[in-house]
This record gives C-alpha cells, structure tokens and sequence, in this order.
C-alpha cells in the first residue's frame, strides 16, 4: 500500500539544552531528541494515525542507529534511510531564549548524508504513490539532493498532493545566489507551498503576505501558505479565495518545533478532506501547541490535543469579547 505521507530530506539528532535563558557555554545538561524538518513532519502525521516515511540518509555510526530506532518508535517506516560514507550523522544544538529567540548551531558542514542522496536511489513507485510528498528547500541547497529532490518532482506529476516547504537555510547554500530558480523550478511541479515571509521573499521576491500567495500561486502551485509569526497564517487558493487565520495564544518554552507541527497537522487535513479554513485552523493550533514545549518531534500532538487547544482558545476569545 502507499504511504500516505512520503518526506525527503534533513534528518539528524538534535541536542536540547535542558536550561533556559543561558547561553550553550553556560549549559550543563541536554536532551537528545529526533530532529530534522521533514522528517518531524513525518512523525507529526503519524501521530495523527496516517503512514509515514521519510526518504533521507544518515552517518555509518551510532547516531545513525539512533534514528532509525527512534523513527520505528513514533511509527514511521525507515526503509528509506539510507548511509552516506561523506559525513556522520548531522548534530544541531540550540539555545533557548524564550518567546523568541531560539539560536541553531549546525554540525552538518561541508555537507550533510541528507544532502547525499541520488537521483537513482529513489524508490519511485513509494515516491509516485504516496497521498502526501512534502519536500524541502534544504534539499535543493547542494547536489546530488537537488538533481534527486527534483526528479522527485517530475515522478510526482499529477500524482497526488506535493507539499514544497520553502525552507530558507543559506548557511547550506554554497552560492544562495541560486536559490531562486532552483524554487523556481520545484514551484512548478508542487501543488501547495508553504513559507514565512523571508522565505517567500527568496522563492518569488515578494514578502509582503497577499503578495508573496499571489506569486506563489503564479509560480505554479495550487494553494500557498503564508505564515506571519504573532500575526497567524494566511492562505490562497487559485480562485484567489483567502483565509487567515489569527495566532493561537501560548507561553512559548522553544519555538523551533512549531513549523513543523504545523506541516504535519497540515497534511493530515489535506489527508481529511478538510476545508482550507479548518486545515489551517488545526495545523495552527498544533503549531502553537509544539512551541509550547521542550522538544519537535517528542512534542508532536495528537489530533485530540490539538482540538482540546482550539477549544480552549475559543473559549478564552469569547471571555475576551465578553
């Protein structure tokens, strides 16, 4: 049977301080979590019930291990993780400074196993046949991954709901200089396309949110989504049809998890059947649940969870209008 979610692309191990508001010199003790965007995603779609698998590559080392043993725990199929011998298993730390300032240190440079992946070691029967493939702008920022990200793309057409998370990372690109029509090209074989306002900024030149939908939708893609941080989530379908939908309240402990709840949640409405007004309405009360807490992809919530945080949100509107 086909996943119904298929992700390519980061994955690796990130390191969690388990002090806030110091700095890593001054931390003494850390969480070892599962990380990597696309492949968060893919953990929040299962804990929705949906199959799930990621198409990546790790390290030939322990932390290699401890992916694939932690994707079979949250139930996501590994058979697509494969070995690169150029690098072990990329490690990102964080330092947490709530509500919003989240430093990343990356140790996946000069290149990560991620970024190893080839054209010819797609599965393209899983990745042709899957509900749902969501794909990075990471995976564009080197070779072989762009060349295989976007023959990725071409095996997709017409097949499905192809999700390309814009995903600006230019401390991966050699030259960012590059980066525009790299988008350019994945935009037209995606169906949605989801970003904040600088990473639309990259993708189309536009940042401003109506314009950056409309570009979005121009480049080729059927619904865009457009995140504005406190000012919530705008989205634009074809018929030019807009739906924005406004922050839900939270005590931000860690912010980095949160974009990708909000992609796992939005697959698993697309998933539904839903509306895109109730679809971004869930994915953004589960991204606003995920920023409430420590770690991404331990901290990816049920579908029960997230209900339970709209209604408390609505509830605590209607207080307010009182």
């Amino acid at each position: 049977m086909p996943f119904e979610v298929l992700t390519m692309g980061r994955v690796g191990v990130d390191v969690y301080p388990l002090q806030t508001g110091v700095g890593l010199a001054e931390v003494t003790s850390f969480g070892k979590y599962l990380g990597g965007s696309p492949t968060n995603v893919a953990v929040a779609a299962a804990r929705y019930g949906h199959t799930a698998a990621v198409l990546t590559k790790t390290g030939r080392d322990p932390f290699g291990d401890f992916v694939r043993t932690a994707l079979d725990g949250y139930g996501v199929d590994s058979r697509f993780v494969g070995t690169s011998e150029i690098a072990p298993t990329p490690v990102t730390f964080c330092e947490i400074f709530p509500p919003d300032d989240f430093p990343l240190y990356f140790y996946r440079l000069p290149k990560a196993p991620d970024l190893d992946i080839r054209p010819q070691e797609l599965d393209v029967e899983a990745v042709r046949g899957a509900n749902v493939f969501w794909m990075t702008g990471t995976g564009l920022s080197q070779e072989p991954s762009r060349s295989a990200t976007l023959a990725a793309l071409e095996h997709r057409a017409g097949a499905g709901i192809t999700v390309f998370d814009l995903d600006w990372r230019p401390v991966f690109w050699s030259d960012p200089d590059t980066a525009r029509s790299a988008y350019a090209e994945a935009l037209r074989r995606a169906t949605v396309a989801v970003g904040n306002s600088e990473e639309c900024a990259v993708a189309t030149g536009e940042r401003e949110p109506y314009a950056a939908a409309k570009a979005l939708l121009a480049a080729g893609v059927e619904l865009a989504v457009v995140k504005r941080g406190p000012k919530g989530v705008l989205a634009m379908d074809r018929s030019g049809a807009a739906v924005e939908v406004p922050p839900v309240p939270v005590d931000v402990v860690n912010g980095l998890g949160a974009g990708d709840a909000f992609g796992g949640a939005l697959c698993h409405g697309l998933l539904s059947g839903w509306d895109t007004g109730r679809t971004i309405t869930f994915a953004n009360a589960a991204g606003a649940i995920v920023a409430g807490r420590l770690a991404c992809s331990d901290a990816m919530p049920t579908e029960t969870e997230v209900e339970d945080k709209l209604h408390e949100a609505s509830l605590v509107s209607h207080e307010r209008r009182a």
